[in-house]
């Protein structure tokens, strides 16, 4: 078995040892978001090479707030109850700001996914990991330039 990315890093770079469950909702958010940003900007960097400057657009389409909680939002229904409750976690936290281009409720549901994209990605559940965000593309994406695979049953979403 592959390790992976962050087992990796925690073996080059000394740390201790944590709890994740003790981590606050915008600690997993904070990680969730680059881990979220990774994934999106790994699958169009696949599509092939382009300038940056559209990158940076398609990018920026895909990791703003009211399209993470989009994606949150459909995916809520495949959530175990430890998912959920992660989930509810980032929703329910008290952020200082939000994004001036989201309303504060889309603001909290992107907080939601982050912090569960984070707590995921913290327990090196990186396979459950993509297949929510998967799903949630595909139920989602307006524009199609992720490509996720369509769901095998038809949803509400489609």
């Amino acid at each position: 078995m592959e390790e992976s990315l962050r087992s990796l890093i925690l073996t080059e770079f000394p740390h201790e040892e944590v709890d994740i469950r003790t981590y606050s909702p915008a600690a997993l958010a904070f990680m969730g978001d680059a881990v979220y940003s990774l994934v999106i900007r790994t699958i169009l960097v696949s599509k092939g090479n382009r300038q940056v400057e559209k990158l940076h657009n398609e990018t920026t389409f895909y990791v703003r707030a009211e399209q993470q909680a989009e994606i949150g939002m459909a995916v809520y229904d495949l959530m175990t109850e430890e998912e959920k409750k992660i989930y509810r976690r980032g929703r329910n936290s008290n952020p200082y700001h939000h994004a001036k281009s989201a309303s504060m409720e889309e603001y909290l549901q992107a907080t939601a996914l982050e912090a569960l994209c984070g707590y995921l990605y913290l327990q090196d559940r990186e396979e459950r990991l993509i297949e929510l965000l998967r799903e949630g593309i595909s139920r989602t994406d307006k524009k199609g330039k992720l490509g996720a695979r369509k769901p095998e049953r038809e949803t509400e979403y489609e």
